[in-house]
């Protein structure tokens, strides 16, 4: 697949590896040096170095081969189905994994459990996400729990997608965050796109931001070290409820890639990962129409730590419990 554009007049003089990392975001910087290197990524049709400057007037042409459809497999990996029938399924994703295929990921993702569950049921899935993506209308990230929905035909596919675009499709989050916000409810609106310097992470640091808004409620505070909130967004992006939170200066706990060293652990309490879950999804059935929402509390991993959370506001020789500076959001609300 071959690729042309035109260096405008406003560019500013920049290395080529690094002028192509703010353009191709589904390639690392290190592979799109390895194809400059063959010869595939030319400028003015000439073969250069990564560290070639690229000038207003330069032409710059891209000649990738089309990656091959990756062939796909069942794996017969347990599914907590909430609810399914001709159009679509809706499950509880387990945290850990991964939702579908990709580089250092090739198997044990929520796809392969997704063709075994059909292969096995006699059930068929939406073929617009492609083979790798089937039936996918969104995605949770490897260490978010929580509700998703899943389409079976192509039909039902295009129609929860126009839900998520108009952003009809309720959605509730539940996070536990380092320290208390200030305030017991608000919005974040911070447009956020993927980092100038670091690929892998999205932030307000970016050359392509989007309008990102996410309104939080806080639910109970553990004193002065921690919180559980709750988070409705009001946009869909990657990365969004981490950044969000983090920009306020409230990161995840177990948030290793936006919340630093000091949200992995407190003290004695073991966060084995970002503890983010999704709690409820609300949609408008294709084919019904009727509207149909799907909770479930979030999993072992983050009760243990809410529990460990509340001993530790607990004054000694009190019964479990009793923690006076532990409280709800609603008595700050009322």
């Amino acid at each position: 697949m071959i690729t042309e554009f035109l260096i405008t007049a406003g560019e500013q003089p920049k290395r080529l590896d690094i002028f192509l990392v703010g353009r191709e975001r589904d390639a690392s910087r290190s592979a799109l040096q390895r194809l400059i290197e063959l010869g595939r990524i030319r400028v003015n049709d000439q073969v250069v170095k990564p560290s070639h400057k690229i000038k207003p007037g330069d032409r710059i042409t891209m000649d990738v081969p089309k990656p091959e459809p990756l062939s796909m497999k069942g794996e017969d990996i347990p599914l907590e189905v909430l609810f399914e029938d001709d159009a679509l399924l809706v499950l509880n994703k387990p945290p850990g994994i991964v939702v579908h295929p990709a580089p250092g990921n090739w198997s044990g993702t929520l796809v392969n459990a997704l063709l075994h569950h059909f292969q096995t049921s006699g059930g068929t899935i939406s073929t617009i996400g492609g083979k790798e993506r089937p039936g996918l209308v969104h995605r949770l990230d490897k260490e978010t729990s929580g509700v998703m929905v899943i389409t079976k035909t192509d039909t039902a596919h295009r129609t929860l997608a126009a839900q998520f675009k108009l952003h009809t499709i309720t959605r509730v989050y539940e996070a536990l965050v380092w320290g208390v916000p200030k305030k017991g409810r608000g919005m974040i609106d911070l447009a956020i796109g993927r980092d100038r310097k670091d690929r892998k992470k999205f932030s307000s640091n970016t050359t392509s931001p989007r309008e990102s808004v996410t309104e939080y409620v806080v639910n109970r505070r553990y004193g002065k070290v921690a919180a559980h909130v709750l988070l409705y967004p009001q946009t869909g992006r990657t990365h969004q409820l981490r950044v969000h939170l983090t920009s306020v200066g409230h990161p995840i706990l177990g948030d290793r890639t936006y919340g630093g060293n000091k949200v992995m652990a407190l003290e004695d309490i073991e966060v084995p990962r970002v503890m983010l879950h999704a709690r409820t999804l609300g949609f408008t059935h294709p084919t019904t129409g009727s509207r149909e929402e799907f909770t479930r509390p979030f999993p072992a991993d983050m009760e243990r730590v809410t529990q460990a959370l509340e001993g530790i506001m607990v004054p000694r020789g009190a019964m479990p419990g009793s923690a006076t500076d532990v409280r709800t959001a609603n008595e700050e609300l009322c």
